[in-house]
């Protein structure tokens, strides 16, 4: 049965932030809001944690996962970035879009795309997600809750409870959250391709 953590979502308890840490950190699968929609979130070295993720999104192993970072320096940890990538990645973050980047030697073989050894990476515009990546000191591995079925992601925290009570370790409450996905752009090969139109703008990549 997964707990519910009431946050306040301009200023998060910092005990509350603790605890939903200290489930991270043990291997838990939490749900809370970002920027865009609601997420499930959990620690980026627990190798079970992967299947949890794929059984209730209903995806295989050619899902794209995504990092939650904190900065630009995180994501050059964890992503092969060049100097016209980073130009691109610090006009547009933080905010509600997802880069495809070909992945380093510090991320585990398995988060990264079978065939093409990329993964996603974002920095989110949301209080709460920050400050839980402050608390935890490395980045989240992520993945939009959205339910097979379904035709957008669920947005409400109570809801996501009542759905998913038995399969989640905590879902957090931070408020009203939107229920569109991030805008997703492949940056792996070079030129800017565009993946999948959500709620971030296409204006800064000259996209129609």
């Amino acid at each position: 049965m997964s707990q519910f953590f009431s946050i306040h979502p301009e200023h998060p308890q910092p005990r509350l932030i603790k605890q939903a840490a200290e489930i991270i950190r043990d291997g838990g699968l939490a749900a809370l809001p970002t920027d865009s929609a609601y997420a499930m979130v959990g620690h980026l070295g627990d190798a079970g944690l992967l299947d949890r993720i794929r059984s209730i999104r209903g995806v295989d192993e050619r899902h794209h996962f995504t990092l939650l970072c904190r900065d630009l320096s995180e994501i050059a940890t964890y992503a092969r970035v060049d100097n016209a990538q980073y130009r691109l990645l610090k006009a547009t973050t933080p905010g509600s879009y997802t880069f495809i980047l070909e992945g380093t030697r510090e991320l585990p073989r398995r988060v990264l795309h079978p065939k093409r050894k990329t993964i996603g990476l974002r920095i989110p515009d949301h209080v709460l997600v920050q400050a839980l990546l402050e608390e935890l000191d490395q980045p989240l591995l992520t993945s939009t809750l959205i339910l097979p079925g379904d035709p957008a992601p669920l947005a409400a925290a109570q809801e996501i409870r009542d759905r998913l009570e038995k399969r989640l370790d905590l879902v957090i409450d931070a408020g009203p959250c939107g229920s569109e996905m991030t805008t997703m752009i492949n940056l792996s090969s070079g030129v800017p391709e565009l993946m999948r139109v959500g709620r971030g703008s296409l204006e800064p990549f000259g996209f129609d």
